[in-house]
């Protein structure tokens, strides 16, 4: 679909692949846009679940998520990366260029922007990196239920339209699930013909040991100072079935953080803030994995590892 005049007043109205039917399409749909836009919660309300976790903090995703939706006529798999952010660490660095990179495989991508907060200069130099892109850069203008006012809408959907030539402009409320189903019909029109990559039934291809570290990881970071959410990497050693018990897996996990201090916030008084934490990851992770769950936590200190190769290495970046 080339490019074209986008009418802003109409925007705002607004199994097997043998059984599969004819024209049945299916292709990567890549997430872009700058820290805190809405790009988990959009991914977890398209998918119909949980797959990425959502927080008030800027830069909590550090890893390309795929969350996959089947439909009768199309399988989508979304890649939800992390926010493109100012390299202050040698982490953001490299998360910055992982997003780059995932930006060539790409079928069709979905630019977000927060209208409620307003569209700037950090989603110019957004637009601005993916001028060289020739994949279909679909708009989706984020966070419509908070503004409540028709005549706001228009001012920031000019601002977002003037940014570059996108293929469509959707504006969407990813908390309440506003136009996100016509958003994923648009999203289809993208897609090539072809057989689906995952069977029915397939929400996401995080490993389980990914998905504790990132469910323990969320809860922390809503308890935590300002400070620190950045600093705290958690990673799983192992997740076993328990002997004897066929309803029980067993979680060991270990939160790295960057100074002796900030274990201290870790932990809380009398280790309430984790025990907290865990509680409620625990409480998550049951759902998620559909068994019972005991979940062994250990604090250690990792100095410097946002900064450090060979720790960031060791993390998987």
């Amino acid at each position: 679909m080339e490019g074209r005049e986008l009418d802003l007043e109409a925007i705002l109205g607004g199994g097997d692949d043998g059984d599969l039917p004819e024209g049945h399409r299916a292709g990567m749909v890549g997430l872009v846009g700058r820290p805190n836009v809405g790009k988990s919660t959009l991914l977890n309300a398209m998918v119909g679940q949980k797959v990425a976790i959502v927080t008030q903090v800027p830069g909590t995703t550090r890893n390309t998520i795929r969350g996959v939706v089947t439909r009768q006529d199309a399988q989508l798999v979304f890649l939800d990366t992390p926010g493109i952010a100012k390299p202050k660490t040698l982490l953001t660095k490299r998360l910055n260029d992982l997003v780059r990179d995932s930006w060539s495989g790409m079928d069709v991508i979905c630019f977000l922007v927060d209208v409620a907060g307003g569209v700037g200069s950090g989603d110019e130099k957004l637009a601005e990196m993916l001028a060289g892109v020739r994949t279909p850069v679909v708009a989706v203008a984020n966070k419509e239920d908070l503004v409540t006012d028709k005549h706001r809408m228009i001012p920031q959907l000019q601002k977002l339209s003037a940014l570059r030539e996108f293929d469509e402009i959707v504006p969407v409320s990813a908390t309440q699930g506003m136009n996100v189903d016509h958003l994923v019909d648009v999203l289809v029109g993208y897609l090539p013909e072809g057989p689906r990559f995952f069977a029915d039934g397939y929400v996401t291809d995080q490993p389980e040991r990914q998905l504790a570290a990132e469910i323990l990881r969320e809860k922390l970071i809503a308890s935590m100072a300002q400070e620190v959410p950045h600093s705290i990497m958690v990673t799983v050693d192992e997740i076993a079935q328990a002997e004897h018990r066929d309803d029980l897996l067993e979680i060991d996990a270990v939160i790295h953080v960057e100074r002796d201090s900030q274990k201290g916030i870790v932990l809380g008084k009398g280790g309430s803030n984790l025990k907290r934490a865990a509680t409620e990851a625990r409480t998550e992770l049951e759902i998620l994995l559909g068994a019972k769950v005991f979940l062994r936590t250990h604090v250690k200190v990792a100095k410097d590892w946002q900064r450090d190769p060979r720790k960031l290495g060791r993390f998987g970046y």
